[in-house]
């Protein structure tokens, strides 16, 4: 089966060439098709173009039957790709939103057994098919927002077991969902209880036993540390990624969300796809990332959900970094996996021009879950994931309009996608 979608009022994130990121002053280019067609063959991106260049003999080769969709008045745009979740997880946590309405810190919250490690006492009790279901419905709302690729981190088992749970679950949701995901074994999410007082012990458990054996199992693409304040050190970080490395998972790192950390440098030192948050990022982190591939990502959420200091998106861009956005869905931090609401905050809060912020979440968000070859832009090649939208006046109008869902139709892996 395939598809061809004409008369597409604008079809957005062109690209004839397979590209890596956009940076700095590039992020400003968002090149787009006005009264465009799309062909998809398979799963697949076959043919973009003007509707001036269209004609349905091109296709009498095709072997599959092309259905024709007119999206008079709607737009195309490449699916959003979240490179930063947690949505495996059991229960919610809305009481310690109402703690933190009242004036306590994560920090805080976290000490006294709530945050993370309220939420691995949760999730041991809950079985793989209730978690399973449970992020099923999770991806599959985020999916009703336009996401088409989602990274999924462990973090909430904090033991043997229980991080195995998480990451089976993940496979199992790789196995089951249309949509593109990668995992990410993030053993060091907080220190667990029955380690407090002895850190050293947990992070040799993870180096020792928990990596070697999610390798051999193959259930992590990434491996990831929360070097911050309160949680991991830089030298902690730095062992935990080096035997990551040595069983072939790559390294990404939550770093400099509560403090200046030293995550940043630790993850350009090691190669890191992705450093996440940023809060307290400077003219040294900076410095550093700009002699690096490793991309920053920003998650808008979290910063608005924790009421922390924003990341400092634009001096970064004008500097000539990159930057990525994701949602960092999860229960106790940023409870929503909405992609269109961090695409709009990255131009209210942040300041991100519409193009740049369109940018931070397909193209630059691919390259930080390392998918840019296959998703980020409309390319020939390319799978096709994409979402038409509901008649609207311009690409300004995708940020601009939060809080309603502009989405009409999905496809994932060239399928017409409903839930």
């Amino acid at each position: 089966m395939g598809y061809i979608i004409k008369n597409i009022k604008a079809l957005v994130q062109t690209e004839s060439e397979f590209i890596t990121f956009r940076a700095g002053e590039a992020m400003k280019n968002l090149p787009f098709i006005e009264n465009a067609f799309l062909v998809v063959v398979g799963d697949k991106i076959f043919d973009y173009g003007g509707m001036s260049e269209f004609s349905i003999k091109k296709y009498a080769s095709v072997k599959e039957k092309l259905e024709v969709i007119d999206a008079t008045g709607k737009m195309v745009f490449p699916s959003f790709c979240d490179s930063h979740t947690h949505i495996v997880y059991a229960g919610s946590r809305e009481k310690e939103y109402v703690d933190k309405i009242k004036g306590l810190s994560y920090e805080e919250i976290a000490k006294r057994g709530g945050g993370i490690l309220n939420s691995a006492k949760r999730l041991h009790e809950a079985t793989e098919d209730e978690l399973f279901e449970d992020a099923m419905l999770r991806l599959q709302e985020m999916a009703s927002y336009g996401t088409g690729a989602v990274e999924i981190k462990s973090g909430y088992g904090l033991n043997m077991e229980d991080e195995l749970k998480m990451l089976r679950v993940i496979r199992r949701l790789k196995e089951s969902s249309p949509l593109t995901i990668k995992s990410n074994f993030l053993g060091a999410h907080a220190v667990p209880m029955e380690y407090r007082g002895n850190q050293s012990g947990y992070v040799d458990l993870i180096i020792n036993e928990m990596i070697p054996l999610i390798a051999a199992e193959n259930l992590a693409d990434f491996v990831d540390v929360f070097c911050d304040k309160g949680f991991f050190t830089v030298e902690e970080t730095e062992r935990i990624l080096m035997q990551g490395i040595k069983y072939g998972l790559k390294p990404k790192i939550h770093a400099n969300e509560l403090d200046y950390s030293g995550g940043i440098q630790v993850g350009v030192k090691y190669g890191a796809l992705s450093v996440d948050h940023l809060e307290y990022t400077g003219d040294e982190e900076i410095e550093a990332l700009l002699h690096s591939e490793t991309m920053p990502t920003i998650l808008p959420g979290a910063a608005f959900f924790l009421r922390l200091p924003l990341a400092p998106a634009r001096k970064m861009i004008n500097a000539g970094l990159p930057i990525a956005m994701a949602s960092d869905f999860n229960p106790g931090s940023s409870p929503s996996g909405n992609m269109q609401l961090v695409l709009s905050m990255a131009c209210i809060v942040f300041r991100l021009l519409p193009e740049e912020a369109v940018n931070a979440v397909t193209l630059n968000s691919a390259y930080a879950m390392g998918v840019q070859d296959e998703l980020g832009t409309i390319t020939r090649g390319k799978i096709a994931n994409f979402f038409i939208t509901k008649p609207i006046p311009s690409i300004e109008y995708m940020p601009y309009s939060y809080g309603d869902n502009k989405v009409e139709q999905i496809f994932l892996n060239g399928e017409k996608i409903a839930f």
